[in-house]
């Protein structure tokens, strides 16, 4: 069998919707879920594709995640909502909240939410990128279980916790900033685990604090909390700037956690099989609340082809703007996404357990 079997992308979406059906979820939430998994992949980040798939079937079966979200508002002003995600599935509280976001920006310029009692949600980008479809700027932040190790810290306290940020241009691609707060997101020792490759040592650290190449060791040790964990963004050292990291870190479970009186740093999945207590924070902003988005389009056209066209490293021949590898990557990727064998094998061995058709 080849490494990487390509499959369609309808016949994925398909897939992947019919077993949501199957664990219990309503069939428009699940395509909600199955759109924010292939974009993932569509877009290159295949930590977070369908290769997560299991992870929601097995939290459903051990009751970590209701398979029917009830959503509840706690508290609603113009510009604000504070909302309860009763548990549910954190695609669908997420996209619902950003859809009232939207909706309120729309009337009142901006709109900011802060969610508790939620669950995995999966890229941070699909929900900012949802405000770019309406021409607004989007936010998207998410804390996430005990996975990171703050600076001159031995166990992992503080989640990946990523930040997103999506700001529309006019002829260039967007400005889609999609950002663990940590070194690298937990997905990517997943996937350097499925592939039997070494990490960097930069990337995290064994039980007694001592960086390792040895991904299955890290993430065994973090499963079963005995210490150590991944590093934040910079790495272990101030020398590096991984205190900035861990400040980020910080910075979302305050905005998720805290102004939702939700859950944070080790009480996200804090108790085996009982809810995650996941926290969001999602925001839409008017270009109008500033000069405009004519003005504004335009000026990040100006501003991305400024850094474009600055002058480049040796032995380098562009230079990038956050989000544009992925855009181009999503186009390559309309009709096909490959998908690693292991992870082909997993949904087909869910579809047998679910008797679900395989359409892949």
């Amino acid at each position: 069998m080849e490494e990487w079997i390509s499959v369609k992308v309808s016949d994925l979406f398909d897939t992947v919707v019919s077993v949501f059906k199957a664990l219990g979820i309503p069939s428009e939430e699940g395509k909600i879920i199955a759109d924010v998994l292939i974009t993932a992949d569509r877009r290159g980040i295949d930590s977070h594709g369908v290769a997560r798939l299991k992870r929601y079937v097995d939290g459903i079966r051990n009751g970590i995640m209701k398979p029917e979200t009830a959503i509840t508002i706690v508290k609603e002003t113009p510009v604000s909502l504070v909302v309860d995600g009763g548990g549910g599935m954190g695609q669908v509280v997420a996209y619902r909240t950003m859809e009232k976001c939207i909706q309120k920006a729309k009337e009142d310029y901006i709109c900011f939410a802060s969610i508790r009692n939620s669950n995995h949600y999966g890229i941070a980008g699909y929900y900012s990128m949802m405000a770019l479809k309406e021409n607004l700027i989007g936010i998207s932040m998410t804390n996430s279980a005990p996975l990171v190790v703050p600076t001159f810290g031995r166990d992992a306290v503080l989640g990946t916790n990523p930040i997103s940020v999506a700001v529309p241009s006019r002829e260039e691609h967007p400005f889609v900033l999609d950002m663990a707060t940590s070194t690298v997101p937990r997905g990517k020792l997943e996937v350097y685990n499925r592939l039997g490759k070494k990490i960097p040592l930069m990337w995290a650290t064994d039980e007694k604090g001592t960086p390792t190449d040895n991904p299955a060791e890290v993430l065994q040790n973090l499963l079963e909390r005995k210490g150590g964990g991944l590093l934040p963004l910079g790495g272990g050292e101030e020398l590096t700037g991984g205190h900035k990291g861990y400040g980020l870190s910080f910075l979302v479970d305050i905005f998720t956690g805290v102004f939702s009186s939700g859950a944070w740093g080790t009480d996200i999945y804090g108790k085996k099989n009982a809810p995650s207590q996941v926290s969001h924070f999602l925001g839409a902003i008017s270009p109008d609340a500033f000069v405009g988005l004519d003005e504004i389009s335009s000026n990040m056209d100006s501003i991305i082809r400024m850094l474009k066209n600055a002058p480049k490293a040796e032995g380098k021949d562009r230079i990038y703007i956050h989000g544009e590898k992925e855009f181009e990557k999503e186009n390559e990727r309309k009709e096909e996404v490959p998908l690693y064998w292991k992870v082909y094998d997993n949904i087909k061995e869910i579809c047998q357990e679910f008797e679900v058709k395989f359409r892949l």
